[in-house]
């Protein structure tokens, strides 16, 4: 007995000795407890008014197909990228049906072809018609090497809000503008000084150099990129530094026109109520975030397409997204399938979800319900969504790349580099801002070739 003793002191103290036996004791309980085993296929959701309104089309399905429910899961985003990639990768159980929003998709997408988690839906799409039925651009960022991994939930195109009372009162017709200068240009009398601080009381568009929000669409729109279309990195691309010395121009210097605003904060709402800034750039999600969130805006705001690049060009832009997607490993695929097509396809979900939510379907089946071209009185009585609409069959293409965020990164990074450049220098010329901003980016794709090098997957794929 002695030696017992001493043979445990010697390799377990007393308070480990402790902890040993109380997680002895939980295994042993957790074992004999009873268990409760959710039935029918699981669906995990991410996006709570997402899940709000699945849940009667699950209802009604689960009533009429009693040996096949559809068992919906709502999960923390975060929770549900951990879950999903660890079960992608370790081949652990995983929900049969996913809807993961684009960043967490693009995850999925960086081993090779073949150890994607996801069902490939390509012939499916093709065969049923789906790819002729659902607004093209929007099937990109789930477009992996030329396969399709997910269907679309929503287009998210974006538009110019801007404060009509404060527009109109000064008698500017808004639709003298096409392009970025025109704009500046036409709303530029609104940019005065009255408190006699030497700063104007209002700037003409929400977007600074340190928030992705607004140069990440307006880098898109212009036909910049981070990611080719082999899926390479991009970032000095010649476009793109076109863009950031553009956008420093409206950023910085003496005759800046854009300000600092927080885009999902109490503060930021706050200051687009009291009229600090005119134009805000709008996906249709975040229009519905703004009815509920800023309500008082109602009445004040009215949209139009984005000023263009050059003349002639996209007035849209595009941000955020969501896909359905499918196991690789699921055994149910056949009910699962019919089951997302009846949601996705439901012409009542797709007036629900852009009357609770704002968000147009990307269906283009069901762009003529006279739901879109109903008077919106946030937006003055204009018909949201039909203008939505009308500008989802030009959002740009997006690639599926998981280095789209890390690439972003690099460029808001060049972005505000390139501000401190042109704040101690005093250059605020588009022409002399172009040269250190393609240096910039340069130096920043050097190192992004070498990030993403570091995946020898994708390095080996052809």
């Amino acid at each position: 007995m002695k030696l017992l003793r001493d043979q445990i002191n010697r390799y377990l103290s007393p308070g480990a000795l402790v902890i040993l036996i109380i997680a002895i004791v939980a295994i042993i309980i957790a074992a004999v407890l009873p268990r409760r085993t959710a039935e029918g296929i699981p669906m995990w959701i991410s996006a709570e008014p997402h899940f709000n309104a699945y849940k009667p089309f699950a209802q009604e399905w689960n009533r009429r197909h009693p040996d096949q429910p559809i068992n919906l899961v709502l999960l923390h985003g975060t929770a549900m990228e951990r879950r999903m990639l660890s079960g992608f990768m370790a081949g652990t159980p995983v929900a049969d049906i996913i809807e993961p929003n684009i960043g967490v998709a693009a995850k999925a997408f960086a081993g090779p072809l073949e150890s994607v988690g996801f069902l490939d839906l390509t012939d499916h799409l093709r065969e049923e018609g789906l790819l002729e039925t659902i607004n093209g651009p929007s099937f990109a960022p789930y477009t992996s090497r030329g396969r399709i991994f997910g269907l679309p939930h929503d287009v998210h195109p974006v538009l110019l809000a801007y404060r009509a009372d404060i527009v109109e009162a000064a008698g500017i017709d808004v639709s003298q503008i096409e392009t970025w200068e025109d704009y500046f240009r036409v709303l530029r009398p609104l940019m005065v000084d009255t408190t006699g601080d030497g700063r104007p009381n209002r700037y003409l568009l929400e977007a600074w150099h340190t928030n992705p929000h607004a140069p990440s669409i307006i880098l898109l729109q212009a036909g910049g990129r981070l990611i080719d279309e082999n899926e390479r990195p991009a970032l000095n691309f010649p476009r793109n530094a076109e863009v950031l010395a553009r956008l420093i121009t409206w950023m910085a210097g003496p005759d800046r026109v854009c300000v600092d605003i927080e885009t999902y904060s109490a503060s930021g709402h706050r200051q687009r109520l009291e009229g600090l800034v005119i134009g805000s750039l709008v996906p249709d999600w975040m229009a519905g975030s703004w009815k509920r969130e800023n309500p008082a805006l109602g009445g004040k705001l009215k949209l139009m397409p984005i000023p263009a690049w050059e003349k002639g060009g996209r007035r849209t832009s595009v941000a955020g997204g969501t896909m359905l997607g499918f196991s690789r490993n699921t055994e149910h695929f056949e009910t699962a399938w019919a089951f997302a097509k009846e949601l996705y396809l439901s012409p009542v979900l797709a007036e629900q979800m852009f009357r609770d939510t704002n968000i147009i379907t990307p269906v283009t089946a069901l762009w003529d319900s006279p739901i879109f071209d109903q008077p919106d009185p946030f937006f003055s009585g204009q018909p949201s969504g039909r203008l939505y609409i009308e500008q989802a069959p030009h959002v740009p293409r997006r690639p599926s790349s998981p280095y789209v965020v890390s690439g972003l990164e690099r460029f808001i990074n060049a972005l505000a580099a390139l501000r401190r450049y042109a704040d101690r220098n005093q250059i605020y010329e588009e022409a002399a801002l172009r040269i250190e901003a393609q240096r910039l980016l340069d130096e920043a794709q050097v190192e992004f070739e070498r990030f993403i090098n570091r995946n020898v997957f994708l390095a080996q794929e052809p």
